[in-house]
């Protein structure tokens, strides 16, 4: 079993594969189910995903009203405007934000890592597949080698952002998306490594504030922040753009910034964009309380 980053881009060098495919035979090792058995597995999720962001694109409102119909917007943006980057960006954050708009609806979601950052992996993988034309069996791929980087940030790290703040949700999902569009796109499994640990950097000391205690605002658009950062950071990398601290140090910064962040910014819903006066008002119109 691999147990940092640096193990990973090895294992992969030396057998000459992707990272992917050193994600799924440790899956077929230490599971002892067969290929078939969990390639399937991550076939249900990937169906999970797609749903989620179909659904959320049709338009779907939050349980407290918050939120809501943001990622029609945005796809209403797509089919009747000229955007100012490209559509393909524009469709990645518009299913990042539907995505997070059903967990928000209780809508089912698959969690990558978490269910407050569950946009970004299936943002950036929807929408580039899109692009590339992918076969089903690359998405899968992608996913195996987005779950191999979260796995790692898992053991060694932290991925809630009780314990790490949203640097340790966003962040994480960010770099995840960012190494498995690297490998999506043709990149190397060292690629792959820096352009997780470029997007982690760029979100170090990210506080975790939902407004209320509610993972809505600001989670759904920082969801689309997350997407954007690891769009920018996969092409970095593929130009050839290394991250200067090794991806497992960033991954133990990101752990010890964690452990150092107060209480108040760690999805307690007291600090941070929840204590403002707007964020205090909306917990007390919602709830009745005074955080």
């Amino acid at each position: 079993m691999f147990e940092s980053i640096e193990e990973l881009v090895q294992r992969a060098q030396l057998n000459q594969c992707t990272i992917a495919e050193i994600m799924i035979r440790q899956e077929i090792e230490t599971s002892g189910r067969s290929r078939a058995e969990i390639m399937n597995q991550m076939t249900l999720n990937l169906e999970t995903m797609e749903a989620a962001a179909a659904k959320g694109i049709q338009g779907v409102r939050s349980h407290s009203g918050l939120t809501g119909y943001d990622a029609k917007k945005l796809q209403t943006y797509l089919d009747q405007k000229t955007v100012l980057t490209d559509n393909t960006f524009v469709k990645a954050l518009c299913y990042a934000v539907a995505t997070n708009e059903v967990n928000a609806a209780m809508g089912m979601i698959c969690a990558t890592p978490t269910a407050g950052s569950a946009g970004v992996v299936p943002g950036v993988l929807l929408a580039f597949s899109e692009k590339f034309r992918s076969s089903r069996e690359e998405m899968l791929h992608f996913l195996f080698t987005a779950a191999a980087f979260g796995f790692v940030t898992a053991n060694n790290a932290m991925i809630s952002g009780a314990e790490g703040g949203c640097q340790a949700e966003i962040g994480s999902a960010s770099g995840m998306a960012a190494a498995a569009l690297v490998e999506m796109a043709g990149g190397t499994p060292e690629q792959a490594s820096h352009a997780f640990a470029i997007a982690l950097n760029n979100l170090i000391g990210l506080a975790c504030d939902p407004v209320a205690g509610l993972v809505e605002i600001p989670c759904i658009k920082r969801n689309a922040g997350g997407t954007s950062n690891a769009i920018s950071a996969a092409e970095m990398a593929l130009a050839g753009i290394e991250s200067e601290i090794p991806a497992d140090e960033v991954v133990e910064t990101m752990y010890r910034v964690g452990r150092s962040m107060p209480a108040d910014i760690r999805e307690t819903g007291i600090g941070g964009l929840a204590g403002t006066k707007t964020g205090k008002r909306i917990a007390k119109e919602l709830f009745g309380i005074d955080r």
